[in-house]
């Protein structure tokens, strides 16, 4: 392939290196526990929802750093299926001449919001004993609820997802809120699912004033603690561990990472695994 043909590779810091890492221990444990003797029933699937050219270039190194789909592709026993979506072609392109013709792995162009209800959601069929790990690690705030919802309501997903505090707080968690754009209120209810961040997000001054005060914002860990609930009490998730933060070199935190599942056992494992790599992150 000609470097005039290669698609941008994403620069990530070492948070992302850590998620990823965290994502290939979870996923290795899930593989391992539905291909268990006397498990042959269930038919594990994977699923990324944003899942890029499948290769990175590390900030702090400079190398090629596998992305999840190809570490995906490298979990042994492997998955039955593996569906793979980006909204940009030359990445699927990408994906596609480094994958080759595995008849196992589906390729999809396009917005992962539509495509997951029509095409990929449809084939995890509880009463099939299809089961799956979903990825939905977007770039900002490029996912719909109606997914996440639909993820929880299936009974059939292990799912981890990123909650992009940061881009929540550049371009919509203003105290004043009337200088947010229309398009960045839109974005952000519908990854909520309505506007009821709003009053997650803000309270009233705690000074009184006779001049008017903008509402404060409420700490990170507050909103993010709110949609996790969410997770459990409207999608139908019975087990949300505590969100995991993924701080980049200065200690500011850029997204936090969620893990949701119906399962108290894969609780325990994604908790084990979020503690354990939290803390080598933190030292």
């Amino acid at each position: 392939m000609s470097e005039s043909t290669l698609p941008k590779f994403d620069e990530i810091g070492i948070w992302s290196e850590v998620k990823l890492e965290i994502l290939k221990a979870y996923a290795q444990q899930y593989s391992l526990i539905l291909n268990a003797p006397g498990q042959s029933k269930f038919h594990p699937i994977y699923i990324d929802g944003f899942a890029g050219a499948g290769v990175h270039v590390s900030k702090t190194t400079g190398k090629l750093v596998p992305g999840s789909p190809l570490n995906a592709l490298a979990i042994q026993p492997p998955f039955e299926e593996i569906h793979l979506i980006d909204l940009d072609g030359s990445k699927i392109e990408h994906l596609r001449r480094v994958i080759g013709g595995q008849s196992n792995v589906f390729l999809y162009e396009g917005n992962c919001n539509e495509i997951l209800l029509r095409d990929v959601f449809p084939r995890v069929r509880y009463e099939e004993y299809r089961r799956a790990l979903c990825l939905l690690d977007p770039y900002g705030l490029h996912l719909d609820w109606q997914v996440v919802e639909q993820a929880g309501k299936l009974r059939t997903i292990d799912l981890f997802l990123n909650f992009p505090i940061l881009d929540m707080n550049r371009n919509a968690l203003w105290s004043h809120q009337e200088g947010v754009s229309s398009a960045n209120i839109e974005r952000m209810n519908a990854f909520w699912g309505d506007n009821s961040w709003r009053k997650v997000a803000f309270r009233p001054p705690r000074q009184l004033s006779f001049l008017p005060v903008d509402d404060e914002k409420v700490p990170n860990e507050v909103i993010v603690e709110a949609y996790r609930q969410r997770l459990i009490e409207k999608a139908g998730f019975k087990f949300v561990p505590e969100a995991l933060p993924m701080k980049n070199s200065t200690g500011n935190t850029v997204y936090y990472l969620i893990f949701a599942s119906q399962k108290d056992v894969a609780r325990k494992i994604a908790a084990w695994i979020l503690k354990n790599y939290g803390e080598g992150h933190r030292r």
